[in-house]
């Protein structure tokens, strides 16, 4: 069996805490930024906890 390889675009894309939770930064603040209200695109700053079953996919394709 080949040895498994981590997602390499993942580990880019995520911040795992000391305690195993998973940060990332939330979808929508990319394009488009015109039309969206500023009160919007300040709530999106930052990073976010991901919810449960997106937490189960990422540990996968990290290997954790």
């Amino acid at each position: 069996m080949p040895k498994f390889k981590p997602h390499s675009g993942m580990k880019k894309r995520v911040k795992i805490t000391g305690r195993g939770k998973i940060l990332a930064e939330p979808a929508g603040k990319r394009h488009l930024l015109e039309v969206k209200p500023s009160k919007r695109t300040r709530r999106l700053s930052g990073t976010v906890e991901l919810a449960k079953t997106e937490t189960q996919r990422v540990k996968k394709m990290l290997g954790l």
